[in-house]
């Protein structure tokens, strides 16, 4: 008998929706944000109000991959070395022997994050941007495929730090969860004191999913859409609102999002709605507005929409 073929990058997409929308309900669409995320092999960053479910999103996500995991509570006393590890003096060797940080996993949870400081922070650089992390002179690179999924309050919470610019361009979105529709909230009230999580198991395995991951560099792209694209991305450093635009590099990980998010949709072709989807989650803390405050983040994102609604579509 002949083994059976192996899922499409569309069905490994569909099987982790599903079985992420079992323990997250009434959220699909930031389900598959975050879904389209991992394939195309960003990170992502979830801010929003305590208690909306950002913790078991991220939890959910993890045990359907089946990868290794650990979560990391950020506080304000956290240093650089428990998240990245450092040399253990070991007495029976007499020697400094290595001690890995939780950062040595595949899907690593930054709980919090914008609770500890940024020198904190920052110890999450490399290993976001590079896949590998530096530990007192000696690279080691992380095991494939990597993906953090960061929460954090929103920034005039008490006791949080900001991001600084370049550990939010480490994060492919920022996304913000809600509170669940009024009915699915309800149903809730009555259900038992049991982690939702628990019963989750594994629904595709490392190689199928390293395999969509793949596949997203053969979708294919017209040139009238990366014109449109390249259209917005400029647009965001010339809008007088807009004090920084988004860089090259916002708009490589914008392109690459998009390849993502066609396979999710399950195509293999990028169309203007697939950008469209994805501007805001994906360009919305890459740029800087003129305001500061708890406003800035909507004023970005209603700028952005702005924007997707003045640049022709192509056809």
């Amino acid at each position: 008998m002949a083994a059976p073929s192996p899922p499409s990058p569309t069905a490994v997409a569909e099987r982790l929706i599903e079985s992420v929308s079992v323990v997250v309900q009434g959220k699909d669409d930031v389900v598959r944000t975050l879904v389209v995320a991992l394939l195309a092999g960003g990170h992502v960053l979830i801010e929003d109000v305590p208690g909306v479910g950002k913790t078991t999103l991220a939890r959910a996500l993890a045990a359907s991959l089946g990868l290794g995991f650990r979560r990391l509570q950020f506080t304000s006393d956290l240093m650089p070395a428990d998240v990245i590890g450092g040399s253990v003096f070991d007495r029976e060797t007499g020697a400094f022997t290595l001690r890995k940080g939780p950062i040595f996993t595949q899907v690593l949870l930054a709980d919090e994050i914008n609770r500890t400081t940024p020198k904190t922070q920052s110890a999450l650089l490399e290993a976001m941007g590079e896949g590998q992390v530096s530990i007192e002179g000696e690279t080691y690179p992380l095991e494939q495929p990597f993906f953090v999924v960061a929460t954090q309050n929103p920034r005039d919470f008490y006791g949080t730090y900001p991001l600084p610019e370049s550990q939010l361009d480490r994060f492919l979105f920022r996304v913000r969860i809600g509170h669940p529709p009024e009915a699915i909230e309800r149903a809730l009230l009555e259900r038992s004191g049991a982690d939702p999580v628990a019963g989750v198991k594994p629904v595709v395995s490392q190689a199928q999913l390293m395999a969509a991951q793949a596949a997203v560099d053969g979708v294919k792209v017209a040139p009238a859409l990366f014109d449109y694209v390249h259209a917005l991305v400029l647009a965001t450093r010339s809008h007088p609102m807009l004090e920084v635009g988004a860089s090259t590099r916002a708009a490589l990980a914008f392109s690459r999002a998009i390849k993502a998010r066609a396979l999710v949709m399950g195509r293999t072709y990028a169309e203007p709605d697939d950008a469209k989807a994805l501007l805001v989650p994906a360009l919305s803390h890459r740029v800087r507005t003129r305001t500061e405050g708890p406003s800035s983040r909507a004023d970005a994102e209603a700028i952005l929409r702005e924007l997707a609604a003045e640049i022709p579509v192509p056809v």
